[in-house]
């Protein structure tokens, strides 16, 4: 797959306890948060440009009017908060940090940082500006959460024109009670709207 681009998504801290047992055991299950790794190792040995679409909130952000049902939920825990768009005050070893085994590929000066997405998808951040100014047209798709910013940002990507390769066990989901098994239906829309769906071994095979 030489030429396509790898995207971590969402590498922060409370990615491992994200919406807690709802999402522990679907990370455990599919070990997302060490095919994750695995991906990025390829990728920088590969030479591959690595992108990532943070999740982050300010604290204008807290005078929203109205969320989604899972808005409110992280924005009721201040998940990913920053103290400011212009400030990294508070910012190591907070939720909104870096897992630190990701640090060393996400901190070598050469993976793309995007501007924050605020809600699941891209289409408030720099992602496909950033990706059109490299002329880079394929994207590798991984990271949390699989049924919501996973599936937001390669719906959004499909209909920008890009080709979209989904890692179906480096990302994770939650499994709510009522609203269902997340994973099992991320699945399921990714078979329908991505280009390729495939295993954190056969992307590494083949990067």
């Amino acid at each position: 797959m030489p030429g396509l681009p790898v995207w971590g998504l969402s590498p922060h801290r409370q990615s491992r306890a994200l919406l807690g047992a709802l999402v522990g055991d679907s990370v455990k299950d599919n070990q997302t948060v060490e095919n994750i790794e695995r991906i990025f190792k390829a990728a920088k040995q590969g030479d591959f440009a690595v992108f990532i679409s943070p999740h982050y909130y300010y604290p204008t952000d807290y005078n929203w009017k109205f969320a989604g049902t899972l808005e409110q939920m992280m924005l009721g825990v201040k998940e990913f908060t920053r103290t400011g768009p212009l400030t990294l005050d508070g910012f190591v070893g907070s939720g909104a940090d870096w897992l630190d085994r990701y640090k060393p590929f996400i901190e070598d000066g050469k993976t793309i940082v995007v501007s924050p997405h605020k809600v699941y998808g891209p289409q408030s951040n720099d992602l496909v500006l950033q990706l059109r100014k490299r002329n880079l047209s394929k994207v590798i798709l991984l990271g949390m959460l699989a049924n919501l910013c996973v599936e937001a940002h390669l719906r959004d990507l499909i209909e920008q024109g890009f080709e979209v390769l989904v890692v179906k066990d480096a990302t994770a989901a939650p499994h709510h009670p009522e609203l269902g098994d997340g994973y099992k239906a991320a699945l399921i829309n990714f078979g329908y709207v991505a280009n390729a769906v495939l295993s954190t071994d056969d992307v590494v095979a083949a990067m």
